[in-house]
């Protein structure tokens, strides 16, 4: 099972247990044509894809790492979502947008910085706690089973912020994005030290 995949079900589960109700998208699944900017009206799969990204109040995108960067299906994926320049409001416009990328090594963070470039030029706002999942034979099993407790619950808390802003930007006209953003910073950073505590206490435990 893809471990990206395997990641961003765990971050579905934390946005669910929020109050979310959830649609995962898997590109594979979904087999998009390359995107073309000349095809002004394209068919199938792309338009439903991308519906289902216009209509969402926040999103969570997960990429593995090959050659130090986002896979080339999820940069075809966010290439369709340029067919939403015609839209009012364009693109995604003010729509809350987690970050996992997942690696086999250290430099997930690669990733996530290429994927905060697309979510700034989609008029996204993305979460500031981002989830790299490094070594991620350890994280996963065979089988996409998380083994790594202090992980699940990063990615769980990741699915749980996104769900709470896009909910104060989906109810709130008057609401500063600065503010919403700087007082998400300030959760997860709580959060990220309590995983940092898991982490330690799950390393110190002996099996039976």
């Amino acid at each position: 099972m893809s471990k990206s995949l395997a990641a961003l079900q765990v971050a579905l589960e934390g946005a669910a247990d929020a109050g979310a109700r959830t649609h995962l998208l898997d590109v594979r699944e979904l087999d998009l044509p390359m995107y073309n900017p000349e095809d002004d009206e394209p068919v199938g799969a792309p338009p439903a894809m991308v519906d289902l990204c216009y209509a969402a109040d926040g999103l969570l995108w997960s990429s593995p790492m090959y050659q130090g960067t986002i896979s080339g299906c999820v940069k075809n994926a966010l290439d369709w979502l340029h067919v939403l320049s015609g839209r009012e409001p364009p693109y995604l416009h003010d729509k809350v947008i987690g970050l996992i990328s997942v690696a086999g090594g250290t430099q997930g963070l690669q990733v996530i910085n290429t994927m905060e470039f697309s979510v700034r030029a989609l008029r996204g706002w993305a979460v500031p706690y981002v989830v790299p999942v490094a070594s991620a034979e350890r994280v996963f099993d065979r089988d996409g089973q998380i083994q790594d407790r202090a992980v699940e619950f990063q990615l769980r808390t990741l699915g749980a912020e996104v769900v709470r802003v896009g909910q104060r930007f989906a109810t709130d006209d008057s609401i500063q994005r600065e503010a919403a953003c700087k007082d998400a910073a300030q959760r997860v950073a709580t959060a990220a030290a309590a995983a940092d505590a898991q982490g330690r206490t799950f390393a110190g435990e002996s099996p039976e």
